[in-house]
């Protein structure tokens, strides 16, 4: 009777990969094929000119950079738990973003590290990929918020007091969870999650700061040559500022990541179109850095998700 039911139980764990990267696939292939946006032989002519090749090579570093940093991040903190290779680290991440593709706000993320390790650490694991994320947010939302600020009193794309009332909003945010730091629904507060933080070294906090301040950068400036790959020619104090706000924008709306490029795209024409960029080079824009920064890290994380095992959760990864 065990060996059917472990029989049973292989059966159903394949059928989980197959269905966790089929669908992820299936999203990319829709979103690619059903744009009537994307001009590609127009794309291949733009990027195949001489001075497109040097910022499209700054491209491609931007982009490895930018998971390199964030598999260090991973390596940092769960350092805190147990001694975590580079190795493990990456295909904890990559698979990790596989299985988030089609989840709310790559929800997915949190489960799928999860996976890599004993049910007694999962609670730890998701608590260490919420200091992960959170850090890397909180670097966007004040970037995002000086850039947006600095970009709408140029060109006043969004209204003053709809701004205004954005950041009074945050701040009252702020102020309420300060507040009710003491109020503990179901033996959490957010003074207890303050102290659970604090338990981690300082160290690992500084390195994590670091990373995510390095991977921001990497990302901001991955748009911002992209632009200048199709002959872009706006100040960069101006084009950070934008791409910054945007990057913002889109990180605050609730949504899918196979829908990152048309949401952060729509936003960006919006923005982009105030300084006289094209709308096709904005969408094309968008387009790569989702191709380059989503569908590349799934097309590599579907292999670590065919060979995840789940006995890997009763040893140290």
């Amino acid at each position: 009777m065990s060996v059917r039911s472990s029989k049973a139980k292989q059966y159903l764990i394949a059928l989980a990969k197959l269905l966790v990267v089929g669908a992820a696939f299936y999203f990319i292939y829709d979103r690619v094929a059903n744009n009537e946006q994307l001009d590609w032989a127009r794309l291949a002519e733009e990027l195949g000119k001489q001075q497109s090749a040097r910022y499209i090579a700054l491209v491609i570093v931007l982009t490895v950079l930018n998971r390199f940093f964030e598999i260090l991040k991973w390596q940092n903190l769960v350092g805190y738990l147990q001694p975590l290779s580079l190795g493990a680290a990456a295909a904890q991440v990559l698979a990790a973003v596989t299985a988030a593709i089609f989840t709310p706000n790559g929800l997915g993320e949190y489960a799928a590290k999860a996976l890599y390790y004993r049910k007694d650490q999962a609670k730890t694991i998701v608590f260490l990929n919420l200091i992960c994320n959170g850090v890397q947010l909180i670097i966007a939302v004040v970037a995002g918020l000086a850039g947006l600020v600095a970009f709408n009193y140029l060109y006043g794309v969004i209204p003053n007091r709809i701004v205004l009332i954005a950041i009074l909003a945050l701040a009252a945010l702020v102020l309420l969870i300060f507040l009710s730091r003491k109020i503990t629904i179901k033996g959490y507060s957010v003074k207890t999650l303050a102290e659970k933080v604090n338990e981690l070294p300082a160290a690992i906090h500084r390195r994590n700061n670091i990373l995510a301040l390095l991977r921001y950068f990497a990302i901001i400036h991955q748009h911002y040559f992209i632009f200048l790959a199709f002959g872009v020619d706006v100040p960069y104090h101006i084009m950070i500022s934008a791409v910054a706000a945007v990057y913002f924008i889109g990180s605050s709306l609730p949504t899918f990541q196979f829908l990152d490029f048309a949401v952060r795209g729509s936003i960006a024409v919006l923005f982009f179109g105030e300084i006289g960029v094209n709308e096709w080079i904005v969408v094309f824009a968008a387009t790569l850095q989702w191709l380059l920064n989503i569908v590349l890290p799934v097309t590599i994380g579907s292999y670590f998700v065919f060979t995840y095992k789940p006995q890997m959760r009763n040893t140290a990864a």
